[in-house]
């Protein structure tokens, strides 16, 4: 496969450039300008087209195994690749849970079948219940790329903190849902003017920022690589921000909904806007953006969480948290941060490419010769409106929005995992 006069654009080199790339074997093969198609040579025309590393989210729900009703390996992907994404890392709060080299096996064997590459963390506690460490090495051995609860908080400091040493000595990220639930009454409302005028007390950002003070401190003392995931509140921006500079390996991811939504969305959108943590203020939503700016904030993750239609439209206290978001990741990173000047595109896509395929030891995030090929072609100028999904659920508040940033092709491996021609 030659791809012709594509803008390349790779954040691992810091480079932009009008080039043509051949892609053999799943492998960059050569980089230059005028490459000759060979007799049989598939060849692409990107003109007016970024070409940039495939995309990575360092976290999604495919519900795969036990909540196949919402999402499962085969439709998740389908919505992956249709976002750019050529690596994904899926979450352990599956049921059974992600806790056994059995489990683990299994999901990996069957992600083998996919167009892109299905990584898999592993939880630190067994059974999620925060109580006893999972055999983290056997885990790792059989394939985890990393460790989380995620869903719930560990709320054990000394538990979390051999979790962190066992993480360290693996060289492994451990990634934090950061959620006291002792603080909250009523989960995926941030607690303030909005859930005052719906009647019902929220989630505090302090239920947050507590952990993240806790666990940033638990990082700088164990070395651990340690991602807090799904960040939304400022001050716990600011947190990972001191806590970085004395040390720690700490990481933070940001949803697009994070930086793009606030509290307000939940009176529009009602359960589409639903999501733990919370959107919270504008204020908020700032510092996020803040962060991603310095690099607090190194990584942009989806927190891809499909609900059926059947639990999204039940009471705004009883339906489900969480939103879809690979399908419009990218575009609204553009929408979002690129176009009102927040980041350059090199700075969007380094967040969604190079830097967690660092972290997670991935081989990708690069367009170098002998890497595998995992590419994306996007048109960072097309306007297009979502209103339709590759993933079994819909739950959007971003559905009909007018976005910038078309995915034309998303190739994994060096085949065309998706094409918006199909």
């Amino acid at each position: 496969m030659i791809i012709k006069n594509a803008l390349l654009t790779d954040p691992a080199a810091s480079t932009s450039r009008k080039c043509d790339i051949r892609i053999s074997d799943g492998i960059f093969c050569e980089i230059g300008d005028d490459l000759s198609p060979a007799p049989q040579e598939e060849v692409i025309s990107a003109e007016g087209l970024v070409a940039a590393p495939g995309l990575i989210d360092t976290h999604v729900h495919f519900r795969d195994p036990g909540f196949t009703h919402k999402e499962n390996l085969h439709t998740g992907s389908l919505a992956a690749a249709a976002g750019g994404f050529t690596s994904v890392i899926c979450m352990a709060n599956t049921s059974p849970v992600v806790d056994s080299v059995q489990t683990i096996t299994d999901i990996l064997d069957r992600s083998r079948e996919e167009k892109i590459r299905i990584f898999q963390a592993a939880s630190v506690s067994l059974g999620l219940k925060g109580e006893e460490m999972t055999d983290m090495s056997a885990l790792a051995d059989a394939g985890a790329c990393g460790f989380t609860d995620d869903g719930i908080p560990l709320r054990n400091a000394s538990f979390l903190y051999q979790a962190m040493q066992k993480a360290a000595e693996l060289d492994m990220p451990i990634s934090l849902h950061e959620e006291d639930p002792s603080f909250i009454k009523n989960n995926g409302i941030n607690h303030g003017p909005v859930s005052e005028e719906l009647g019902i007390y929220g989630s505090p950002s302090v239920a947050e920022e507590s952990l993240v003070a806790r666990d940033c401190l638990l990082a700088l003392r164990s070395g651990a690589h340690t991602v807090i995931q799904h960040i939304s509140s400022g001050r716990s921006v600011e947190i990972v921000r001191m806590y970085k500079a004395l040390g720690a390996n700490l990481h933070a991811e940001a949803t697009p909904h994070h930086f793009t939504l606030t509290e307000d969305a939940v009176l529009k959108y009602g359960t589409l806007a639903k999501m733990n943590p919370p959107l919270r203020t504008e204020e908020d939503r700032q510092a996020i953006i803040a962060g991603l700016k310095d690099g607090t904030i190194d990584i942009i993750a989806t927190d891809h969480a499909p609900h059926s239609r059947e639990e999204k439209n039940r009471s705004i206290t009883a339906a489900p948290s969480g939103i879809i978001g690979l399908e419009t990741a990218l575009a609204l990173g553009i929408t979002s941060l690129v176009r009102p000047g927040h980041l350059s595109l090199m700075q969007l896509l380094e967040k969604m490419t190079v830097n967690p395929a660092d972290l997670y030891h991935l081989p990708s995030g690069r367009i170098e010769i002998g890497k595998a090929a995992d590419l994306i072609l996007f048109d960072p100028e097309e306007r297009w409106t979502p209103t339709e999904y590759r993933s079994m659920s819909s739950n959007s508040p971003f559905t009909g929005w007018e976005l910038y940033g078309k995915v034309k092709y998303t190739i994994c491996g060096g085949k065309i995992a998706y094409s918006d021609q199909n």
